[in-house]
């Protein structure tokens, strides 16, 4: 039997011609990633090895975005104590505020991930980088600590999930929709530890944002990890941003797959999740009458330029609702800057919405957006558990960009068709 995408990167990692589904293997990692909550607990661990050098300098990266800039005393001493461990370690690629941006955006923004790369990072939503045809998933503090220590890490090979995509998205609906509509469909836990490998030829008609947005929110499915075949845009992409040699893998044709869902872009309708799990979903036309008090577009999900644009096009000219807090974040510097040269700041500061620095902040409900009691949010974020942006009575519906900035308009959830 043929292997998967996946398994190929896997096995090529472990120096094994081939690996099986549920075989456990010790592969090489290209990187290793982790933030601001949770490298500080991977530094006590690695402390506790007793070796005095990571493994290479270049294959680490600290990115402090969640309680950044620092919320209180306690994010300033984490801050302050992985700080001190990169500058001693001279971790290169440790990004400062005013440098930094949301980690899973600015990784391939900086070229530190390519095609066929292995990565492990510690934080839940490092499936992102599958957009880029690597093998990329989340893992603990202390799998990071050891990651930073030796370069390896153990996994067990996963089964894997193929998703057909044809045809083409229709207006105002994105890969956002794409991976709400998914995850509706199988379930909170219907990837579960499985890989979920997109392929067809309505991947073309996806934009490398589309693609980071689906592979991100691989995790909300339940899935080790989500991926894409490399293309000619997944290629322009990397070369546009990267110098590393990057390896193309392909799926065996007998490779084999628990599921085979077909799914025909051109029939989704834009999608919301409602409260309190991401598969509680709704198409527009299904969602009635919730108003709304605060919508927030933004995170390593729907931070991004593309994101931005959108949000903008629908905002331009007009006034949020009264009374509706809009808060946009770019999810890097380089986004921030782009957008502002764009003159998308302009667009959304004069609509009445409040621009911020990168941050992850009120996804997890850190600070710079949190929710009152009884408050519901429109979010571009990826989960909307109990309590997720702020008080356990509180209430976060997913959507897109397109969604959230027609919604931020009316005070209610909304179509965006209807406001165009």
């Amino acid at each position: 039997m043929g292997m998967t995408m996946t398994q190929k990167i896997l096995a090529a990692h472990a120096g094994l011609k081939e690996v099986k589904a549920g075989q456990l293997i010790e592969a090489n990692l290209d990187l290793v990633l982790g933030n601001d909550i949770t490298t500080p607990v991977a530094v006590t661990e690695f402390n506790k090895i007793g070796i005095n050098e990571v493994f290479d300098k270049n294959k680490i990266a600290i990115v402090p975005d969640h309680f950044t800039p620092n919320k209180d005393i306690k994010a300033a001493e984490q801050c302050k104590y992985i700080r001190e461990f990169a500058n001693e370690k001279e971790i290169v690629n440790f990004f400062e505020v005013g440098e930094m941006g949301i980690e899973h955006a600015l990784l391939p923004e900086k070229g530190l991930v390519v095609a066929g790369d292995v990565v492990i990072g510690a934080d839940s939503h490092t499936c992102t980088y599958g957009a880029l045809g690597a093998f990329s998933t989340g893992v603990g503090s202390t799998d990071m600590a050891a990651g930073m220590a030796m370069g390896k890490a153990w996994f067990k090979v996963p089964t894997a999930i193929q998703f057909r995509l044809t045809g083409k998205l229709p207006p105002w609906v994105s890969g956002k929709d794409v991976i709400l509509h998914i995850i509706g469909m199988i379930g909170v836990d219907g990837a579960l530890y499985k890989s979920m490998e997109f392929v067809g030829d309505g991947i073309a008609n996806l934009t490398m944002d589309d693609r980071f947005t689906i592979a991100n929110m691989a995790i909300e499915a339940g899935a080790k990890n989500g991926i894409f075949p490399v293309d000619e845009k997944t290629i322009e992409y990397i070369k546009g941003h990267s110098t590393k040699p990057y390896t193309v893998y392909e799926a065996d044709e007998d490779a084999e797959y628990d599921e085979v869902y077909e799914i025909d872009l051109s029939t989704l309708r834009p999608t919301v999740s409602f409260p309190h799990l991401p598969d509680n979903t709704r198409t527009i036309d299904e969602v009635g009458d919730i108003t709304i008090d605060q919508v927030v577009i933004g995170s390593c999900t729907n931070g991004r330029l593309d994101d931005l644009r959108v949000a903008a096009k629908i905002l331009k000219g007009k006034k949020v609702a009264k009374g509706v807090r809009t808060i946009v974040f770019p999810a890097t510097q380089k986004i921030y800057l782009d957008a502002m040269r764009e003159g998308l700041l302009e667009i959304f500061i004069e609509a009445g919405v409040a621009v911020s620095t990168p941050t992850c902040g009120p996804c997890l409900g850190g600070h710079m957006g949190i929710l009152a009691k009884g408050e519901r949010a429109v979010a571009t974020t990826n989960r909307n558990f109990v309590g997720r942006m702020g008080h356990p009575e509180s209430e976060v519906y997913l959507a897109s960009p397109a969604v959230a900035a027609a919604s931020a308009l009316t005070g209610k959830i909304s179509n965006p068709e209807e406001i165009v």
